[in-house]
């Protein structure tokens, strides 16, 4: 393995841990979305919960729990499909709305404060060169038909 390769996967450690522990801080900042639900509640726009679980790559039993924790929490609620009564649609509640808000906005100015001393360009090239990281790290796991699996 190259030496930067290896070095990257040091970074990409590390990174994972930044992220564990920003998730543990917003949990306690921010606990009205439970830990492990916003990128869930972010997808919800009147979709079901099979296209939820397609659109994040998640084992539909899996986005089955979250949805369940999420209405029981009033942030997401059911209705009946108009297309096919057989299913329900998901929306976000005024509290989901609310809840996903002020989330994004803490994690907004925990980033801001993170990155106060990188310049605009700066900014800009981490997150091109992490989209185009994050896509190619998906072709690269292309064999795996969920993100569960590559766990």
């Amino acid at each position: 393995m190259h030496t930067a390769t290896r070095e990257l996967g040091t970074r990409l450690q590390e990174l994972l841990t930044g992220v564990r522990l920003l998730k543990q801080r917003r949990s306690h900042h921010q606990p009205a979305v439970p830990p492990g639900l916003v990128g869930l509640l972010r997808q919800i726009d009147g979709c079901q919960a099979r296209d939820l679980a397609e659109r994040s790559r998640l084992d539909p039993s899996t986005v089955s729990r979250a949805v369940a924790t999420l209405v029981a929490d009033g942030l997401v609620e059911r209705t009946a499909d108009p297309d096919d009564r057989r299913a329900s649609r998901l929306t976000l509640t005024e509290a989901g709305r609310t809840a996903l808000a002020d989330t994004e906005d803490w994690y907004g100015r925990v980033l801001a404060g993170a990155l106060a001393d990188w310049t605009p360009d700066e900014v800009t090239a981490f997150s091109v060169a992490l989209g185009r990281f994050t896509r190619d790290l998906e072709v690269a796991l292309a064999h795996h038909d969920n993100l569960e699996d590559a766990r």
